[in-house]
């Protein structure tokens, strides 16, 4: 008689679910989408800032960029929810695209958010009937930069009263040459570039460049004594962009605000 011996069947291994790995093509997806909007951001603004490309371009490729930040957003959603259906330990290793996007897509939609609402207009100014002219600057521009005549649109200073009511001239009860130093001290502060500081003409010309893409926007302000008082105004443009999403006018408020304080 034969000694029976056991013998165990062997099991086959069982093929990963096919969900693993569709969880992982989404994720690969996610931060493939994600490196290359950060890479177009970054070409964007480089090339706009070596004036390699103009800024319809630049602004082609943000919008370009933002896009496929949130088809990664979405290419990660996806993958996470597929690494949950599989009850996977691990999913913040799914996230790394979804975060990388975020990082790319929410200052992008922050800026273009903050201009709803806005008038499209980019030459801003605290008196509408007697514009401080630029001398200095306008010698400065490109041909195919804004006009500073504020010939357009036709009904700029009716947009203008209607959307930013609260920008006038600013009337300081301190004497003109003080007003003038604490001008010129707050605009230096703001590291603006200096084309003309004159205090026999009552006059700063300087342009400001926006931190990231560094467009330009010149600046000009008037002061005048007034008696025993002073009357500051102040106007600011930008050289391209038929809108500037508000910049110019939040310029203006906050440096005739911080001269107002000054003692």
């Amino acid at each position: 008689m034969k000694p029976t011996t056991n013998k165990r069947k062997s099991i086959p291994a069982q093929p990963a679910p096919a969900i693993n790995k569709q969880r992982s093509d989404f994720t690969a997806r996610s931060m493939k989408t994600a490196v290359f909007a950060a890479i177009l951001a970054a070409l964007a603004i480089i090339c706009h800032r070596l004036v390699l490309i103009d800024y319809r371009m630049a602004l082609l490729g943000l919008f370009l960029s933002a896009v496929s930040g949130l088809l990664a957003i979405f290419f990660g959603a996806v993958g996470t929810w597929r690494a949950r259906q599989a009850k996977e330990p691990e999913l913040a290793a799914t996230l790394g695209g979804s975060i990388l996007a975020l990082l790319i897509v929410v200052p992008l939609f922050t800026a273009a958010l903050s201009g709803l609402g806005k008038p499209p207009i980019h030459d801003i100014t605290t008196d509408l009937r007697n514009p401080p002219d630029f001398i200095a600057i306008s010698s400065i521009r490109s041909v195919t930069d804004n006009p500073l005549n504020r010939s357009e649109p036709e009904d700029l200073a009716s947009l203008q009263q209607e959307s930013y009511p609260d920008l006038s001239s600013l009337v300081i009860d301190r004497p003109f040459e003080q007003v003038f130093e604490q001008a010129i001290t707050l605009v230096k502060k703001q590291d603006w570039e200096i084309a003309l500081a004159s205090a026999a003409n009552g006059r700063i010309e300087a342009t400001a460049s926006t931190f990231v893409m560094g467009f330009k926007d010149d600046v000009v302000i008037r002061i005048q004594a007034e008696g025993h008082q002073t009357r500051v105004d102040m106007r600011s443009v930008s050289r391209v962009g038929r809108g500037d999403l508000g910049a110019n006018a939040q310029r203006i408020r906050s440096f005739l605000s911080a001269l107002k304080q000054q003692r």
